[in-house]
Parts: structure tokens; sequence; C-alpha cells
């Protein structure tokens, strides 16, 4: 019998096989074997267990694809499980369209009882992946109330709910996942059980924390957002911006019942689609109001006209997400963002108003869909950054303040 020796050399690689033979004098033989640096890291970055692998599924069908029986077995096994854990994640009607379940929390203040409304009596509970949440934290910033509402921003665990831990994200704010700052609970469904008679439902983000009554404000984004805009007004943050306007609030109402429906629930109505027809008849919404929309952004700087409103904040969220996440792993194919010139402007436009790059963080929010998504991603591969994407990108000049007949120079005017 021989035994091996492995002489592993930058450029040359050495075998010297010895003949073990009692009774024999010869000196062992040394072969030479000139190998590529390539190939010698490449053996040796194989899986410990490749090779066990690769003897047994030899062993049981050869060099050829596994047999009809087995695949055909664990295909209807994991379709079954995909069902079931669809059903979990993303509740459906009986055609297989997705219906996201209506928030628990709901407002129920009006703007007069924050008249002397002391900072950090409320507390912003948010996570970066997720859409709903970003809107609440661009409101935040643009009417200046950072430092009046602070903010725990959760990571997604890998059973998809929300945990509180400190996270290798390296940015120079203060926007990145971290440690529950006012209630110190692990996760947010502990934060939701210390309300009032307990709470066992779904623990959502965004969620508004009233700290002095230990319960849950709100949970419902748009309610967040409202009250951001107008409920502190003269008490803190800045009152010179409105993003809600009475004079065009039927207008972003309007906006409000096309661009929820089918662009903001509409990505998801695509992802989390559990049948062929579900999906056809969302993706085709979606797809013939983005077009409206791209048509009507061409002479319009936003939505409302030359003024900056909810619902451009509500559209920016999804749009700003849909190359790097929804095109890929929620099947919103038909085009990219990139494709539309007037709503890849635009929210360009949008991304270049100050404070609102900040809150954008495209690691945070591919992981939170990649890595955590499992029945859509089940590798947790995530996928390289579309170049678009990219804060040089959309950095870029958009020219679209030549669209503003009154002032080509608008801003929002941000503390």
């Amino acid at each position: 019998m021989a035994s091996s020796t492995l002489l592993l050399n930058p450029t040359l690689l050495h075998f010297q096989i010895k003949k073990r033979n009692t009774n024999s004098t010869t000196k062992p033989r040394t072969r030479t074997c000139h190998v590529s640096p390539r190939m010698s890291l490449q053996q040796q970055q194989q899986p410990p267990n490749s090779d066990l692998l690769t003897s047994i599924t030899r062993l049981l069908w050869g060099k050829s694809l596994p047999p009809q029986l087995l695949i055909s077995t664990v295909r209807t096994t994991w379709n079954s499980i995909w069902l079931l854990m669809m059903k979990q994640l993303a509740p459906s009607d009986p055609s297989g369209s997705y219906t996201r379940p209506i928030s628990k929390f709901r407002a129920n203040f009006n703007s007069s009882q924050f008249s002397r409304q002391k900072p950090g009596t409320l507390h912003l509970y948010v996570a970066l992946p997720c859409p709903w949440a970003h809107r609440t934290l661009i409101v935040r910033a643009l009417k200046g109330l950072e430092e009046a509402i602070p903010v725990s921003i959760a990571s997604p665990g890998i059973d998809g709910s929300w945990e509180f831990r400190e996270t290798r994200y390296n940015r120079g704010d203060d926007l990145i996942p971290g440690l529950d700052s006012v209630n110190g609970c692990k996760n947010l469904k502990e934060i939701y059980r210390l309300q009032r008679g307990g709470y066992d439902g779904r623990s959502t983000v965004p969620m508004l924390w009233d700290v002095e009554r230990k319960e849950v404000m709100c949970n419902e984004s748009y309610d967040i957002i409202e009250l951001f805009n107008s409920g502190f007004d003269g008490v803190m943050g800045n009152s010179n911006l409105d993003l809600s306007p009475p004079s065009l609030k039927g207008q972003i109402e309007e906006w409000n019942r096309v661009i929820y429906p089918k662009v903001n629930n509409g990505v998801y109505r695509c992802g989390f689609a559990q049948s062929q027809e579900a999906y056809d008849i969302a993706v085709n919404e979606l797809f013939s109001t983005l077009d409206m929309l791209n048509d009507h952004l061409g002479p319009s700087r936003y939505l409302c006209g030359e003024v900056l409103t909810l619902s451009d904040v509500c559209l920016f969220t999804t749009l700003v997400r849909f190359d790097p996440v929804y095109n890929v792993i929620f099947k919103c194919t038909k085009k990219k963002l990139l494709e539309y010139p007037n709503l890849h402007g635009y929210m360009r436009d949008i991304y270049q108003i100050p404070k609102v790059a900040a809150t954008c963080n495209f690691g945070a929010i591919m992981d939170g869909y990649y890595k955590i998504l499992f029945p859509l991603n089940p590798g947790g591969i995530r996928p390289a950054m579309p170049s678009g994407c990219e804060y040089e990108a959309l950095s870029k000049p958009h020219n679209r303040e030549s669209l503003s007949s009154v002032d080509k120079h608008i801003q929002v005017h941000v503390l």
C-alpha cells in the first residue's frame, strides 16, 4: 500500500509517493506535477463534506440527474411546505391574492392634544428594510423632529420577527439597527406585550410608543406621518413645511387611493401571490400604474405639481426599493425603474432633498428581504447592488427643477 504526502507551493505541487516494502531499500520516487495557483486554491476551498456528498449521489444515481420519482417527491413536498409558510407570512384570499392585515392600533388623537408635548414622551420604533417605516423616518427628518421623537431601530430576526441587537452596519449617522433604548426589550413582540391588558397579535413597524403611559399609541404608518406633519407645529420641529396643505388634501387622497393598492401594496401582491392568476393580475396593475405615473411626472415635478406632499413620500419609499429588491425577489420584472426616465428622475429628485438620503440604508434594505424571506429566497444569497442604486448614481443631476414654473430652484426647507 502506498501513502501520499502533499506539499503545496504557490506555483508547483509536489506529490511524493513512497512505496512501503519491508524487504526493499528502494528510495521513494517523487513525481512532480505543475498545477496553477487557482486550481490549488479551488481544491483547498471545497466544502469539507463535498467529497462524501458526491460519493453518495454517484452511488445512488451515478453522474446523471436524480431519478424522476425523487424530483417529483421533493418538489411536491417543498410546494406544500412553501404554501404553509406563505399562508403564515402573507395571508391570502381564496384566489391566492395577498391580503394585507389591517393595522390594529389606529390613530385616536388630534393635533390639540400635543400642544404641550414634551420631547421624548413619544418614541418611534422602526426597521430599515420596511417601506412603511421608512415613511415615518423621512417625515420625522423633514419636519426636524429627530430630537423630539427618538427612535429605536429593529433588525429582522431569522424567523421574520423584529429584534433589537447590535449590528455590523457602519454609517456616519444614528440611523442604524441597535438596541431598544426605551424599554430595553429584546424584540418588538415584548414591547407590544407591555400594552395594558396584554397583546398577542402581529407586532409590526412602524410603531409609535407612548413612553409615559407605556402603551402603543399607533402602528399605522399613514396616521403617524400625518401626526408628524402637523401635530407638533408651533411646539417643536419645522412649522414652515407642510406636506399636506389644505388646498391639496383632495389631490393627495386621490393619489393615495391609486398608489397604495397598486404600487405600495402592489409589489407585495406580486411577491406574495400564491397562484399564477393572482400574480398576473397584480403585476399588470402594478406596471400599468407605473406607466401612468411616468407619463404624469413628465410635465409635473411632483404628484401634486410643484409641492412635495405625503403622497410623494409614500411613493418614494417603494420606488427606491424597486430595482434592488422588488424587481428581483418579488418578480416585478416587466421593467426596471431605471427604464422609466421620469419616475427615476423623480426618485432621484426626492433622494437628493436634504436629510432624505440619510434614511436610505441599502445594505439593511437588501438583507431584510433576501436573507430573511426564506420562502422567496431559500438560499439566502443577496445579489449585487444594481449600479443605478449606488449613491453616486442617485446623486446625479435630475434637472427636474426646470419643471417648476414659479421657482426653478424650489427647495424643501428643513431644519
